[in-house]
């Protein structure tokens, strides 16, 4: 089944990303259905299917479901498309297209589905904790740090959300660490944000943006590694 499924998943790499130049994406986000790039793209795909399977026929219904299917979803996908919600509609193509080359694979090589194993303790504990450094840890910090008024500072160039992207994502980084045992890595981490927080860091005269720097860096580690401790203590009970 592993091996089905790695050939699967490297055919819909090679079609989706590898060979889909950009021009073909411009061309099929304006033309939609008419662009003639839709259909090449799905040839793509079935010459991928086919390459990774060694023209093996034994899987015909594979190569007849999967461009088909693909085919479909990104119809929708064109079509549903906007301005505001492209980066949602990409997640949620990608999600499409797995489950359907899940579904096949299941046609070939029959595996249970246990819905009842996301809700076992280990999982449920790992999502909250997942949760708790990404959303419940941005609430937190904002709450603590909005007392300090840095107006000044918002007519500085700045991508819109950055900051909390930054922060979630060094957050998701030292709860890795923790929890696989690497306490090194969160060191590093710490180094290297300092390394390009350095020009900010270095404004004697903004002391009080400084100050802001290093608070709101402490509490993202702090809190990142508290609930990173606490899940490893939690998941020690739950083993028992």
């Amino acid at each position: 089944m592993l091996a089905l499924a790695i050939k699967f998943i490297l055919a819909h790499v090679i079609g989706d990303f590898l060979f889909q130049p950009y021009k073909w994406v411009q061309h099929k986000e304006t033309h939609k259905h008419k662009s003639k790039y839709l259909y090449w793209h799905i040839i793509v795909h079935l010459l991928a299917l086919l390459v990774v399977l060694q023209f093996n026929f034994k899987y015909s219904l594979a190569l007849l479901i999967i461009p088909i299917s693909h085919y479909l979803i990104d119809i929708i996908k064109l079509h549903l498309k906007t301005e505001t919600n492209h980066r949602l509609l990409f997640g949620l193509d990608q999600l499409a297209h797995l489950i359907v080359l899940a579904l096949v694979i299941k046609i070939y090589e029959p595996y249970p589905i246990q819905i009842d194993s996301l809700f076992t303790p280990k999982i449920l504990l790992f999502i909250t904790s997942l949760l708790c450094i990404t959303k419940v840890s941005s609430i937190i910090m904002k709450t603590i740090i909005s007392k300090w008024d840095l107006s000044e500072y918002n007519k500085e160039a700045s991508l819109a959300d950055a900051g909390a992207y930054i922060g979630i994502l060094e957050r998701l980084f030292v709860f890795m660490f923790i929890i696989t045992n690497h306490w090194e890595g969160v060191g590093f981490l710490i180094a290297a944000k300092s390394v390009f927080r350095f020009g900010d860091l270095s404004k004697a005269k903004d002391r009080k943006l400084t100050e802001y720097i290093l608070i709101g860096t402490l509490l993202s580690f702090g809190l990142a590694i508290a609930f990173g401790i606490s899940y490893e203590y939690v998941l020690t009970l739950i083993e028992k």
